[in-house]
């Protein structure tokens, strides 16, 4: 009886464990399958509209320039002070409002084009600190504090780091942002944390603000094209672009936000790289291993002693 009782709760565990293990395995699969239709989308959306993107850019590169010449011929023009200055400024507005097009339409290409890596051994404590750098006069400005913690042991990952430095550069501007729009005295911080397990293949990076929040119902669309709370200056692409580059390189990212307490945007990046890139080196230790094997068959064997 006993023995019959412990076969029927090790098949019950059994069948929980593997309950478990094929939940798991159906929420990677059905990421995955999300993750390749947004792909298809995008790849049919660059081909339709790459084209029309560029031809757009074109004619807006030669309005700035005949901008900038007519704001030249009205400062010598024989018209009152009065008049060229309301002049000067009618054109200037048509100045800025094409440079921002031109702006939205590099923002979309970035979005919807093939994206190019160019992916190598990178130390990103060095990245997060390059990006500090850039990026702390303008903190400066507006009262924020910026801070960045790393481990004391460098850490390295194959990414692309251009682009891996515009995706948290995205974080940033849109976590400054926010910080800046806080009442003065409020607690403004920004922090750039590297997380990186020696037990796993994953680095993990964090954009961390301790501004006002993002309501729920926000935070599962906030990735999505042209979903911006910004009023002006943004082109409502940035964390599309941002999400975008981190699944190229085959990661991924979160946000985990609060109201009244701030956001924490985390990226998770394979550290032997994109998946393309370790295909291609498993492709190139192949090839070496049989062309290895076969300079080995080749050598000419000792030729027996009499």
């Amino acid at each position: 009886m006993e023995f019959l009782l412990g076969l029927v709760i090790g098949a019950i565990v059994a069948l929980s464990v593997t309950a478990i293990v094929v939940r798991r395995r159906l929420r990677r699969l059905q990421h995955a399958e999300d993750r390749a239709r947004r792909q298809e989308r995008l790849a049919e959306l660059g081909s339709m509209t790459g084209g029309l993107a560029h031809e757009i850019k074109n004619p807006l590169s030669t309005i700035q320039l005949n901008v900038q010449l007519a704001l030249e011929e009205i400062d010598f023009a024989a018209l009152p002070l009065a008049a060229r200055e309301q002049l000067s400024r009618k054109v200037a507005s048509v100045g800025r409002e094409a440079a921002r097009l031109q702006h939205i339409l590099e923002d979309f290409l970035k979005f919807a084009g093939r994206i190019h890596l160019a992916p190598t051994a990178t130390n990103l404590a060095s990245t997060l600190g390059d990006l500090a750098e850039f990026f702390r006069p303008q903190t400066e400005r507006s009262g924020v504090v910026l801070r960045v913690a790393t481990p004391a042991t460098a850490v390295e990952a194959i990414v692309d780091e251009q682009l891996l430095k515009q995706a948290l550069l995205n974080l940033m501007i849109n976590a400054h942002h926010a910080l800046s729009a806080m009442p003065t005295g409020s607690n403004r911080e920004l922090l750039l944390v590297l997380d990186a397990p020696t037990s796993t293949d994953v680095a993990v990076l964090h954009v961390v603000d301790t501004g006002p929040g993002i309501a729920p119902e926000r935070c599962a669309e906030i990735f999505r094209p042209y979903v911006s709370s910004r009023t002006g200056g943004g082109s409502g692409l940035g964390l599309a672009v941002t999400r975008r580059i981190v699944e190229e390189h085959g990661g991924s990212i979160d946000l985990r936000s609060e109201l009244g307490k701030g956001s924490d945007f985390c990226i998770r990046l394979p550290k032997s790289g994109p998946p393309a890139t370790r295909a291609l080196s498993a492709e190139d230790n192949a090839r070496r291993g049989l062309l290895d094997t076969l300079l080995r068959r080749a050598e000419p064997t000792a030729a027996p002693s009499r």
